[in-house]
């Protein structure tokens, strides 16, 4: 069995990144693997100064532990400005090579406009950077305030799909790079 972590991007009570990274959860849950979701909206993370002493924040060593034990990552986050969230950002930097390296990461990002790839290919060079492999295939939801029902479930058929395809890519990965 592969261990996956979920990490959102999105402070927001009613994130649709929160949502998206949870359709992907369970998409790789039925497929057979245990999945950890971490809610930033729930941490207490510092802002990353660059050094390795976050003793007063005990959720720094959660967030590291969690990762560091997963064979694969699952990140989503929404797009601001044209990049990756400050937040999602902030935790990334959190961490370093001995969390990150050896990973298999899928991406995900939710836009209120029209669909792009700019915080997926900035979270591409991130975890290239520390050494994680990143599945080829990913999610970029446009306007994703039409994309999601009042039960949070995908209203396109083909946007659900691409969460198959998602899914099922990245347990197979994981389970081939970490065998």
């Amino acid at each position: 069995m592969v261990n996956i972590v979920g990490i959102g991007g999105s402070l927001r009570p009613d994130s649709y990144s929160q949502q998206a990274l949870n359709l992907a959860a369970k998409r790789a849950e039925i497929l057979g693997a245990n999945v950890e979701i971490l809610d930033l909206r729930t941490m207490n993370l510092p802002f990353c100064d660059g050094g390795d002493d976050y003793a007063d924040y005990p959720d720094v060593e959660r967030l590291q532990e969690a990762v560091r034990r997963a064979d694969g990552l699952i990140l989503a986050t929404p797009e601001y400005h044209g990049s990756v969230s400050g937040v999602l950002k902030n935790a990334l930097d959190l961490m370093s090579f001995e969390h990150l390296s050896g990973k298999v990461a899928g991406l995900i990002s939710v836009l209120g406009g029209q669909s792009n790839n700019n915080a997926l290919n900035d979270l591409r060079i991130i975890l290239r950077w520390v050494h994680a492999w990143v599945i080829p295939e990913q999610v970029a939801i446009g306007q994703a305030w039409k994309a999601f029902g009042p039960d949070g479930k995908l209203l396109d058929e083909k946007l659900s799909q691409r969460f198959d395809q998602f899914a099922q890519s990245l347990v197979d990965n994981t389970r081939k790079l970490r065998g």
